[in-house]
């Protein structure tokens, strides 16, 4: 009878650790965009269509990016390793870059919360971008 304390660590799979961070990095993406709607005035702005996604094509344009990362949670689980490998690069580097470009167009005050979120989903896009670049050969 085995009497060690420790527990036992299964690996996990790389299609289920990208899926996982694509799920993750969405939950960023939804949260930040509800807090975003504590900001003073933001409401208003809603309201009266000053915001930025004040048109029909943005709002359609702001969603098919959105839907992105969530799709990416389907689809790092069931393709095949080549092309999951390829897209989960790409469209991870895309990500990463919008992220990053927009760490440097917020002012502070109340889009530090945002920042935050940027810098959090940019580091968590480019460990996608690295964990596919590294992903592991068959032996």
């Amino acid at each position: 009878m085995n009497t060690t304390k420790e527990l036992q660590d299964f690996p996990i799979n790389i299609k289920i650790k990208l899926s996982a961070l694509w799920a993750g990095v969405t939950l960023c993406y939804l949260y930040c965009d509800y807090f975003e709607l504590y900001v003073p005035k933001k409401i208003e702005g809603i309201i009266s269509g000053e915001n930025l996604l004040n048109s029909p094509t943005k709002l359609l344009g702001a969603g098919i990016l959105l839907v992105i990362p969530a799709v990416m949670v389907f689809l790092s689980l069931i393709l095949k390793p080549v092309v999951n490998r390829w897209l989960n690069i790409i469209v991870g580097i895309l990500f990463t870059i919008i992220m990053v470009l927009i760490c440097f167009t917020w002012s502070e005050g109340w889009y530090n919360f945002y920042l935050f979120y940027a810098i959090l989903e940019s580091l968590i896009t480019a460990f996608i971008v690295w964990l596919a670049w590294n992903w592991p050969k068959a032996i």
